[in-house]
């Protein structure tokens, strides 16, 4: 599966908004410096974030952008559907000397292949794909050994 670069770019500034503090709006040039983003662009791919639902924005000189609800609850699916639209099955069948079996059965397969990338796709949090974060080793006190 291929992502458009909006999609990308959607996915790219929504896991910096779930690595940073979300009680903070993130101004929009600060995701796109330092996700090495086209500032105007991604301002675009933000507002059809917020208009989906996933973020919101907060006007100000400490204004900017925050996921409305914690990474665990947003999947890739809404981030790819606010951008993309809905992932549907949309293909018409091409005009083949296939007899309408065939292409039925085409239709079929390819409609069972996008409910499980949407399944699959939903369960994915953002969350999830978030490094995680370092293990801090505990310096227990250790006992000599005799």
């Amino acid at each position: 599966m291929k992502l458009s670069r909006t999609v990308s770019y959607a996915v790219q500034a929504t896991l910096q908004l779930a690595k940073s503090d979300s009680s903070t709006p993130v101004p929009c040039s600060k995701l796109a410096s330092e996700g090495e983003m086209p500032e105007r662009f991604l301002l675009q791919i933000l507002r059809m974030l917020v208009t989906h639902g996933i973020l919101r924005s907060t006007r100000g000189v400490d204004g900017g952008y925050s996921l409305i609800r914690p990474a665990e609850q947003v999947s890739l699916l809404e981030v790819i559907e606010a951008i993309d639209g809905p992932m549907e099955n949309e293909q018409q069948a091409p005009d083949t000397e296939e007899s309408d079996e065939v292409q039925d059965n085409l239709q079929s397969a390819i409609k069972e292949v996008t409910k499980t990338a949407r399944r699959q796709l939903e369960a994915i949090k953002l969350s999830q794909l978030l490094a995680p974060p370092p293990i801090v080793e505990e310096t227990a006190a250790k006992v000599p050994e005799v």
